[in-house]
This record gives C-alpha cells, structure tokens and sequence, in this order.
C-alpha cells in the first residue's frame, strides 16, 4: 500500500465505497488523514465501520470543516448531472479528486531523485493489453515495475514509492477526471472511439477528459500519442504546436516521417533520421491483429522513453503471454477453437477481434453502448451465426438483420453450448468468439465476470463430453 502524503491531520471525505474508495481510505489513514466515508449502499458503510473507519453522513456534513472529496470513478462529476456530493463539495469549495490524483500528490511530497517513474496510459481501447505490455517488458528486463489503476491493482494498493520503481498505470477518462496535479514521465494515448458519452457529454467531453493525462507534463516528459483516428490525430496536431513536451506518435497503418510504426506487422522505429526496423509481430502469437500493432508499437515508445535498450524491448515483446479476457484462446473441443474477448465492452474493441478471423460464430450482447453495433456492419458477412445474450439481444439481431443468422440465447452458457454444436457440426476448423460489443453489468459485476463465465461453460462442456 501507498500511505498518501501532503494530508496529515486534514478531514477527507469519501464517496463511493468500492475498491477505490475503500483503498482510499486505507491510504489516506495510513498517511494521517483522517477519512470520512460514505457510500448509498448500507452494506458498502457496515463493511467499512468494521474496519474500524469513520462512517459521516455527508448529506448533513458541515462540509466548511472538510478538506477535499474523494470521489470513486464510477460516480458522475459532471454528466447526466453532478452527484450531489460533488455540488456540496463545489459549493463549499472542496477540492473534488480521485485516487490518481491521490497518487500524484504522494509522489509530489518526494524530493526529485528519491521519485519513482511512472508510465500512464489511456484510450478507448488497447489501454489493459498495452499496460501489461510494457509492465511485463519492464520486468523482464530487471527493473523493479508494479502494473495497476484501472487494470488489477489499484493505484494505492501498489508498493510504497521508493526511487528506482516504476509504476504502470492504466487510466481511464473518470479518472483522469479527476487528477489535477498527476505528471506522468510517460503518458500514453492509444485512440478514441465514441464510449462513455453519458458521462462526459459529448465526444468533446470525453476526448477532454483523456487529454488530461498530458496536462502538467513538460518537456522532461514523454507524451506517446496514436494517430489512427481522427480525434487522436487533432491531438498530436495540438500537441505539436502548442506544448514542449517530447512527442512521439505512432500508428500501426502508415508510414510516419517520425515516430514509430508497425506495416504489416512491422515496426519501424524512425524517430532518429533514418528509420530502424525492430520486430515482425506476425511471430508473436500473442500480438496478432493490427490494434495489438498498435499496442506493441505503444509499448516500445513507452519503454525506450524509459532508457531501455531495443534488444531487451524486443526479448519482452517476444516472451508476452498476452493479457487474460482480451482474445485469449481458452481451449479447444475437437474442431472447434474458443476465443474470450470479453474485454471487447464495445464496438471498436468487438472489430479488432473479428477482424482477425475470416469466418466464426459470434457470442455478442450485454448492455449496449451508444452507437450499438451499426458500425460493424462491413464485418457481419464473417459471422456464420450470431447468439444474441444479454438486454442488447433483440436489437442486435434487428442490426444484424439477414447479414447472417441469429439466435437469441439470452444467457451466456446456453450460447456458448448452441455455438459449440453449430461449429462441431461443420467439421471444419472453427472459432466460438465471445466478443460482445457490451457492458456486461446487466448479467455480470464486470467483464472479467463474464470471461471467467465464458470459460467455465467451455470447461462444462469439455467435462460433459469426458464423462460421455
């Protein structure tokens, strides 16, 4: 755990009593804070007060007597509408922050050479894969590197700062919300696509939010940014011309004239005057696909912006073993091949996944994104048949239309047996992809839920015909 400095004696109080919240908590006490929780759950609060922590009532809170709010990312600071915690905070001039930012002001309280790096990295999708990525290069090459945030770990639940560490980071648009100070050495842009626009309004919003990650870095830092889409692309023009900060872009589409890049499968450093050719990914296994180009073409920015050497950036890329819930092969039953994107929550991330295989049967649906599924439409003649699940299954199967055939199976398991018998029955070699375009809260706690639930249907189904 991280003990959170610069708060000493000062009154936080905490909304939102998840895993960030209560992390929070324990940081913030272990720093000599005093925490004051919350939570709309009387459950979250009963778990919390045997802890041992405060439990304030902040609807009647004096909130002059407080000191700053720490809001958990799941709660809306501005869009529909700003909870009611943060109208009082702003009402009585509280700070609102979230537990990067908790973070940042940590290592900030650390004289520069006793300070660990920090590498933060953000986009609509590719963030998890490119965040394992580079912490699992990291080690690889010796170096004492803790991977958390938004992916495994929360940040205050990483080792205490010493000077050699370097965290990893994985940030996403509520919680760089919420960071007013945070200075990563090397932040990380991979994309944008239209996602969480409810809770940050627009696109604009949204594209806001992530640029935050860039907001107090200087020329001493590194801003890795993708230019594989347009709002990306007005974000290095930006960057180009008004900030100081070392830019490095990249794309796993075209040739730069600097930075790196990935062609066929590819990369090409050409951040020097002549461009250097590092690795073909098309022999990493784990890597496949032009978004996981990207993501490799990402990590080796991060990493060479970390002194690291080439050789050792290509052994670690090398030795990958990729990242659980994003196209992972989980097994395989006869002729049939069962692929877990369940981390593909929407469409963007589904096409990335199913545009790495010419023809499969599709496990889709959830709780729906904006947008839905329309933008997918060039890639549902690949789809040999679609089963529906979740609150999206009716709409999809009217999206989809008579592209290819759907069944609405609603429930996970039950897709996940249809599916099997469908791809056996053809005696080809086939692949069952559970990429489902979708939240996954209408039927699971969150994504990783549902790929666990993925893989034990296949497991059921692998017992089921052992014990034949």
């Amino acid at each position: 755990m991280i003990p959170v400095k610069g708060f000493e004696g000062k009154r936080v109080a905490i909304f939102g009593l998840g895993r960030s919240g209560l992390s929070a908590a324990r940081a913030l006490k272990a720093g000599g804070a005093e925490p004051l929780l919350w939570d709309d759950k009387p459950q979250s609060m009963l778990s919390a007060s045997k802890e041992g922590f405060t439990i304030e009532n902040l609807k009647v809170a004096d909130w002059s007597e407080i000191d700053a709010l720490m809001l958990s990312p799941g709660v809306p600071l501005t869009h529909p509408e700003p909870h009611w915690t943060v109208k009082a905070a702003q009402e009585a001039d509280v700070p609102v922050i979230g537990d990067i930012e908790l973070f940042a002001r940590t290592l900030n309280t650390l004289p520069e050479k006793q300070r660990p790096k920090t590498v933060a990295i953000t986009g609509t999708n590719g963030k998890s894969t490119t965040t394992a990525l580079i912490g699992h290069i990291l080690k690889a090459a010796g170096r004492d590197a803790h991977i958390g945030g938004n992916i495994g770990i929360g940040v205050l639940d990483l080792p205490e700062m010493h000077a050699g560490t370097i965290y990893v980071i994985e940030t996403s648009s509520y919680q760089l919300d919420l960071t007013q100070t945070f200075r990563p050495d090397v932040a990380v842009l991979m994309n944008f696509s239209p996602d969480h626009l409810d809770r940050h309004g627009d696109m604009d919003g949204y594209i806001k939010a992530k640029k935050r990650i860039f907001l107090n870095q200087t020329a001493h830092q590194t801003a890795v940014i993708g230019t594989d889409d347009e709002w990306s692309q007005a974000v290095v023009t930006e960057m180009t011309a008004h900030h100081s900060v070392n830019l490095v872009p990249i794309s796993s589409r075209r040739t730069l004239g600097r930075g790196v890049y990935a062609l066929n499968g590819v990369i090409y450093d050409a951040t020097t005057d002549r461009a250097r050719q590092i690795i073909d990914l098309k022999t990493v296994r784990t890597l496949t696909g032009r978004h996981n180009w990207q993501n490799a073409c990402a990590a080796y920015s991060a990493c060479r912006a970390l002194g690291l050497t080439v050789e050792a950036i290509v052994a670690g890329i090398r030795s990958f073993p990729g990242l659980d819930h994003r196209m992972q092969e989980i097994g395989r039953i006869k002729n049939v091949r069962f692929i877990n994107d369940s981390k593909a929550t929407n469409a963007d991330a589904a096409r990335q996944a199913m545009s790495s295989y010419d023809g499969f049967y599709w496990i889709a649906g959830g709780r729906a994104k904006a947008g839905g599924i329309e933008e997918l439409k060039d890639l549902f003649p690949r789809v040999k048949h679609a089963y529906l699940i979740g609150e999206a299954a009716e709409l999809f199967e009217k999206t989809i239309g008579t592209a290819a055939p759907c069944t609405q199976s609603r429930l996970l398991f039950t897709a996940v047996a249809q599916a099997f018998a469908a791809a056996e029955k053809s005696g080809k070699e086939e692949v069952v992809l559970l990429s489902p375009a979708c939240a996954s809260q209408d039927q699971f706690t969150d994504f990783e839920a549902r790929g666990d639930a993925f893989k034990e249907a296949v497991a059921d189904i692998q017992r089921s015909l052992a014990s034949a």
